[in-house]
């Protein structure tokens, strides 16, 4: 069994490590915003959708005169002249509702859009210690499920609801011309409508608010256990980690569930008010008749009126359920568009080298437990610096602090004069790891996303530096080759090589490699090193060195153990003195020489 480098997180982010969740007050600032550049659209929008709902009110008076005129024998062409006008409204109608709904559902949609890449725009600028922190699922179920719920919203809930609350202000005025108390009775239904709404939505802000937390809490967990099944079967925790998922899994059930009783509720409520006012309507209308104040056809009218209030009454308070999901996850949507975007370096990037200065350097992830002790190191100008030592000697840690993942708990890391941590923006740094991610299309687009503007003899410049331009000219279209998901395979070898590619397009002064050549294979990784030698000749370089053949080829060695530097010099003199690294020098090399014998296969 090969022991993994690290034990799994199994704790996820706390409540306040979480990324952020904006206040509504907020959330109504920022949809105006998205909306401003667009008020002509809503302008438009609105007046069709008014004039739709104004067209569509004609059908109850029309119902109402057939009515009329069958009470009192009227004709029958002046039935059926009543008639054409039903069939006209309702084609009139019909045509400006579905346009001024095309009106509203490209408001909702652009609007979406620039809320979209504002969100990208912040989440790509996070520092990846905030990532960390909040976890992986807290951003993964942001710009997944919120962004969906909120799409759903957009394009359903939305037009919806503004056709609905339009019909309900016209209807209530309509039955107010017929007679005011025809309202004065459909009002009856309203305190009753108002009572459960407010029930609801007390009860509801909180319920998908957590919700959300919880569906993030899920997510993290569940790519905690897949992206490191192979350490949780290393360890033997696949029990705990299965319990753990369930949970998770559990809570969001008992939200959900939580949720279904709280709409049933909801509507039972709804169907109280619906038999109050209707009984009232109809009371009246039977008082009015009677009285000689109205006539059937009116009372008719009316009755027709308030009946269909039913649907988009019962549509508005049924969208606060979609509105108050979608409002949780607009929430935590503008929480991270409102995070402040990433400084612009006030520090010009170097062309060339960097110096790099870390003194007095103490790291501890968690409170109380070092992981990193008083480091001092000088990597001079266009130096390459191979850091060297076994696994949870801090290699990758120190390499984060310099790439400015993070700023050390206690000491001091400069790039050229600069804290990594303030050169924001600037393409001082790159790092470079094993995991490198090929972006979906063209493999020039993939290339291009460390230079936009290069031409196609800087891209294929790039490829030959690192010896990558004899396999990308192999590919089925060369670089217009799609590759990534549901295009060409690359393979672990050529991943690394495109990733060495886009590091000499973005030509950083200073380049961390941490083990970047560790999933490439033995012979992949040979042709990768001296790609790797090109892409950093002239930069300065610090390479967690995961073959120690990295080492014997940089200019100078550092050999860390237990978070602490215990040797450093160049290869030869290492070898020579005995120490720490000279042992794992002869254990490496015959490990090397074991590998090149011939063996029988074994089961």
């Amino acid at each position: 069994m090969t022991e993994p480098k690290e034990a799994p997180r199994t704790a996820g982010a706390a409540p306040d490590e979480l990324l952020p969740v904006a206040s509504v007050p907020r959330i109504r600032a920022a949809v105006a915003e998205v909306l401003r550049p667009h008020r002509a659209l809503a302008v438009t929008a609105f007046v069709v959708m008014v004039g739709s709902t104004a067209i569509g009110l004609l059908v109850q008076p029309l119902l109402g005169r057939i009515v009329d005129l069958a009470a009192d024998r009227g004709s029958a062409d002046a039935i059926t002249t009543t008639g054409v006008l039903l069939v006209a409204v309702a084609v009139a109608q019909g045509l400006s509702a579905g346009y001024g709904l095309s009106l509203i559902s490209r408001l909702g949609e652009t609007a979406l859009a620039r809320l979209r890449e504002r969100f990208v725009e912040r989440a790509l600028a996070l520092p990846l210690e905030r990532v960390e922190k909040a976890g992986a699922g807290d951003l993964t179920a942001r710009v997944t499920a919120d962004v969906s719920l909120i799409a759903e919203a957009v394009r359903n809930a939305l037009p919806l609801l503004a056709r609905s609350l339009l019909t309900i202000v016209l209807t209530l005025g309509a039955m107010a011309l017929l007679d005011w108390r025809f309202l004065l009775a459909a009002l009856l239904a309203v305190p009753v409508q108002v009572a459960t709404a407010r029930w609801y939505v007390a009860r509801a802000v909180p319920l998908y608010a957590a919700q959300r937390v919880a569906a993030g809490a899920q997510q993290q967990q569940l790519l905690d256990t897949v992206t490191g099944s192979s350490t949780v079967r290393a360890f033997r925790l696949e029990g705990e980690h299965t319990e753990r998922v369930t949970e998770r899994s559990r809570s969001v059930v008992d939200l959900t569930m939580r949720g279904v009783r709280l709409v049933l509720g909801f509507y039972s409520r709804l169907h109280i008010a619906e038999y109050i006012g209707l009984t009232a309507v109809l009371l009246a209308g039977y008082w009015l008749v009677r009285q000689g104040s109205a006539s059937i056809g009116t009372a008719t009218a009316a009755a027709l009126y308030f009946h269909s209030l039913f649907t988009p009454v019962n549509a508005a308070l049924a969208l606060l359920d979609d509105a108050q999901s979608a409002t949780a996850g607009l929430a935590r949507l503008v929480g991270v568009t409102d995070l402040p975007p990433a400084p612009e370096s006030e520090h010009p990037v170097k062309t060339g080298g960097v110096d790099v200065t870390v003194s007095g350097l103490t790291h501890a992830y968690l409170p109380g437990h070092p992981v990193l002790h008083e480091i001092d190191l000088t990597i001079r100008h266009g130096e390459r610096v191979a850091l060297v030592g076994a696994s949870g000697a801090g290699k990758t840690t120190l390499a984060r602090l310099v790439a400015g993942i993070q700023p050390p708990t206690t000491g001091t890391v400069l790039v050229g004069g600069v804290p990594p941590t303030e050169l924001g923006t600037s393409r001082t740094v790159a790092l470079i790891t094993q995991e490198t991610h090929v972006f979906a299309g063209p493999l020039a687009d993939d290339l291009r996303l460390a230079k936009p503007h290069a031409t196609e003899d800087e891209l294929r410049a790039a490829l030959d530096r690192v010896d990558a331009l004899a396999w990308a000219d192999a590919l089925p279209d060369g670089l217009d080759t799609v590759v990534g998901e549901g295009g060409h395979r690359l393979s672990g070898a050529q991943t690394q090589a495109l990733a060495l590619a886009r590091l000499v397009l973005a030509d950083p002064p200073l380049v961390i490699l941490d083990e970047a050549t560790a999933e490439a294979g033995s012979a992949g990784a040979r042709a990768l090193e001296k790609g790797v030698a090109r892409a950093v000749d002239g930069r300065t370089a610090l390479i967690v060195a995961h073959r120690l053949s990295q080492a014997a080829a940089a200019d100078r060695v550092v050999v860390m153990d237990g978070g602490r530097i215990v040797e450093t010099g160049t290869h030869d003199r290492l070898r020579a003195a005995g120490g720490r690294y000279a042992t794992l020098w002869n254990a490496w090399s015959d490990t090397r020489e074991n590998h090149s014998q011939p063996h029988t296969p074994h089961s």
